[in-house]
């Protein structure tokens, strides 16, 4: 019963893991500032027109928002003065370093960085000290010893758990992102490391606003990426007035003179294409015309484009490592190489994990050759060992040849026809006979098809 328990406690343990996850981020945020805000994974994309703003960074990959497009900051440290002591070694004065610092802290993110204080001989190091008043409630400075001795290294910790909110009491709402400055000073003495911390509640996009933006037709400022229309305007694009219902222009919703209105899957509204809304959520479309969707690309493995990419406007995007119209196709090449570590014996190409031989090639790194030069001698000692139990390898045949399986047929009527895979030989014995036998080879196997009876010299 207790163990019934207990997987059952894992079990939701995992399901509340699960749906946190999923609820991470908050996708309604009409803002970068709010998106950022709303969680340590949260990022915004700035890329005009898009259908997704606030996501993980990883879902907003996987809906096509690019790389240079992903606004998400973790904060830096930049060392403003950090000069060198110029006392010799024994030192009657303390020296810290770095002097001053400035930190951009985004809520969530730890911080370190070391500080390391050289004390006078003769006075021992008692405890750091800091002015915290001007901080907000929540933004926290600790402290811990990575090196003991003289100089001493000590490790100091700024995390922030959240940006100051409009609740917080008017001293804060005044100044709700910095910078503050911290002065952190070994007790009993003067001198200090200045540190200057700003918190990142705010997105650096906002300040790069475009005034009057094209993108916004003209009636808007675009702001991150996504445009803040003039009154009495709205839409994506600032396209329509609040009078705004029917375009009076079609025309400009087609890609070509008799294409569908915004390819019939969306509406004409001032003369820009509004897409239509897919049952599930996951799935749009998206282009200037909609003419672009991001679920009607190939499937692999019951997955579009095989799990292994993104669907962009009816192409898979693939992975990295994944080729392919559907993403199904390996570009790992292990599985190709052969025994002298080239890739299918320099006797093919490697596709899709699997080797392409040339013909008469064969084999998974094309390493057999039946009808090769020299495939007749390779194999002339375990066929008559396994055919005859002679030869120079009777005595360790069942070691050397259990690859072999031998077939004995009374003439060579009887012996499978030669052809791009089937060797057909004539070899000498150790008894100085003929041996005539043909030879193929499978993935796992050698086979041998045997004439019975030898051609030997008379006498013999």
């Amino acid at each position: 019963m207790s163990v019934k328990l207990l997987g059952l406690c894992l079990l939701l343990g995992l399901l509340c893991q699960s749906w946190a996850d999923d609820q991470m981020c908050l996708t309604s945020a009409s803002s970068c500032d709010e998106c950022i805000q709303s969680g340590l994974e949260c990022a915004w994309c700035t890329a005009p027109n898009s259908n997704i703003r606030c996501q993980t960074l990883k879902e907003l990959r996987r809906a096509g928002c690019r790389k240079r497009h992903m606004y998400n900051p973790q904060g830096r440290l930049q060392v403003v003065k950090n000069d060198s002591s110029t006392e010799p070694s024994i030192a009657t004065a303390m020296f810290i370093q770095p002097q001053e610092l400035s930190l951009r802290l985004r809520p969530g993110v730890s911080h370190p960085f070391p500080l390391t204080i050289t004390m006078p001989t003769d006075q021992p190091i008692t405890e750091l000290t800091m002015d915290t008043s001007p901080l907000p409630a929540g933004l926290n400075l600790t402290f811990s010893s990575i090196l003991k001795g003289n100089p001493l290294v000590v490790q100091v910790n700024v995390e922030a758990a959240r940006c100051p909110s409009e609740r917080d009491d008017s001293t804060q709402r005044q100044n709700r992102t910095g910078p503050w400055t911290v002065l952190i000073t070994p007790r009993g003495f003067s001198l200090s490391v200045k540190t200057e911390i700003t918190l990142e509640c705010q997105c650096d996009c906002t300040k790069n606003r475009e005034k009057n933006s094209p993108g916004c037709s003209n009636r808007g400022d675009l702001v991150c990426g996504q445009c803040e229309c003039q009154q009495p305007y709205a839409g994506q694009q600032c396209q329509r007035g609040s009078d705004s219902f029917i375009s009076p222009n079609e025309d400009f919703c087609r890609s070509g003179p008799n294409a569908p209105v915004c390819s019939g899957r969306g509406n004409c509204v001032a003369g820009f294409c509004e897409c239509e809304r897919r049952v599930n959520p996951k799935e749009r479309y998206s282009g200037r015309y909609c003419e672009c969707s991001n679920f009607d690309c190939p499937y692999q493995n019951s997955s579009i484009c095989g799990g292994r990419g993104k669907c962009e406007c009816g192409e898979c995007i693939c992975d990295d490592d994944w080729t392919g119209e559907d993403c199904g196709c390996s570009m790992e090449t292990a599985s190709c190489m052969a025994t002298n570590q080239n890739l299918c014996s320099n006797k093919g190409m490697c596709q899709c994990g699997k080797c392409i031989c040339e013909p008469p090639h064969t084999g998974p790194t094309c390493e057999d050759c039946p009808v090769c030069h020299g495939t007749c001698r390779q194999h002339v000692d375990c066929v008559e060992c396994r055919a005859f139990g002679t030869g120079a390898k009777k005595d360790r045949c069942d070691q050397e040849c259990g690859y072999l399986t031998v077939t004995l047929v009374e003439t060579q009527d009887d012996m499978p026809q030669p052809g791009e895979s089937i060797a057909f030989c004539k070899m000498r014995s150790s008894d100085d006979c003929v041996l005539y036998y043909t030879f193929s080879r499978t993935p796992s196997v050698g086979e041998a098809t045997v004439v019975r009876a030898k051609e030997c010299p008379r006498g013999l």
